[in-house]
């Protein structure tokens, strides 16, 4: 959670799981990278689905690269199955553009090997397709899991991960906390779920390493602007919000609600030994996430 308030650098925007024309988006990659550079974004990871049937892209974004937004190479990744039949969906930022499929790979392989490669790995929408923890549990530790994905809740009101973090952390499994929108039709579903990285520089190594280092939280549109433990306090710095929620195991949880709320001091005593994490919610409804922080007793 405090790393991406202690560390160097500037925050920066980016989605990290969207589509093109190269599998079952709508626009080409080109238009899908100036449509998010236009949107004031300053990065993203084009992730078609690593898949037979497209042909298994790991898309060259690369050109569509300007002194102001930059891209990192992606996927999102595939392999039978799941406890309830579906197919697993995991996405892969900062993949080698020469990743390629290997014959009757499990999932576990295949997650094991985008993480050998470098890539920051994340669980997609698993509210969307029914994950559970047993599922979960069948990787490899994975660097994320999506919190909220907005085509999911904009299209069948499944959008949360929230279920599945909070179960991954009571088991003793770390995970980073990621938004994203999963843009496919360019939409209602774009520009509603984020990650903001601080980095060093824009840059998809710089980026790689803040997102690998969890210097980043989550966001549709409120701001963590400060975050530091004092004793056994957690004090928070917002944009104004209405909500400030602090969550941990089983039911510990901790909250404020008032009217333009930019500051909040809260207990961590009870949190002693396990995790907390942050979420924050505007008047709107519109929320952010930090990623967790494991406390010492």
């Amino acid at each position: 959670m405090l790393t991406a308030f202690q560390s160097s650098g500037r925050l920066l925007r980016g989605n990290l799981h969207c589509h093109s024309s190269l599998s079952d988006g709508d626009p080409t990659p080109e238009r899908v990278c100036a449509f998010y550079e236009q949107s004031g974004y300053d990065f993203i990871s084009l992730t078609d689905h690593f898949m037979e049937q497209y042909g298994y892209p790991v898309v060259d974004t690369s050109a569509y690269r300007t002194k102001e937004f930059t891209t990192l190479i992606g996927s999102e990744l595939h392999a039978p199955g799941i406890g309830n039949g579906e197919i697993w969906h995991v996405i892969a930022n900062g993949l080698p553009l020469d990743f390629a499929p290997q014959l009757n790979e499990t999932a576990a392989q295949l997650t094991q090997r985008a993480l050998d490669v470098g890539a920051f790995v994340s669980l997609a929408h698993p509210a969307w397709y029914g994950l559970t923890l047993e599922d979960a549990l069948e990787l490899p530790q994975v660097h994320a899991v999506e919190v909220y994905n907005s085509i999911c809740d904009w299209e069948t009101s499944r959008g949360d991960g929230g279920y599945l973090i909070d179960q991954l952390l009571n088991s003793g499994r770390h995970t980073g906390v990621i938004a994203t929108d999963d843009a496919h039709r360019y939409q209602g579903e774009v520009c509603r779920g984020w990650v903001m990285v601080r980095a060093e520089a824009n840059t998809p190594e710089a980026i790689l390493e803040g997102l690998k280092a969890g210097a980043y939280y989550a966001s549709q549109g409120p701001e963590f602007l400060h975050v530091e433990i004092d004793g056994d306090f957690l004090n928070v710095e917002t944009s104004p919000v209405s909500s400030v929620w602090l969550v941990g195991h089983a039911a510990s949880s901790k909250v404020i609600m008032g009217q333009d709320i930019t500051h909040a001091r809260l207990p961590l005593e009870k949190f002693a030994g396990g995790w907390a994490r942050l979420v924050i919610a505007e008047e709107n409804g519109s929320r952010a996430w930090s990623n967790p922080l494991h406390l010492a007793k």
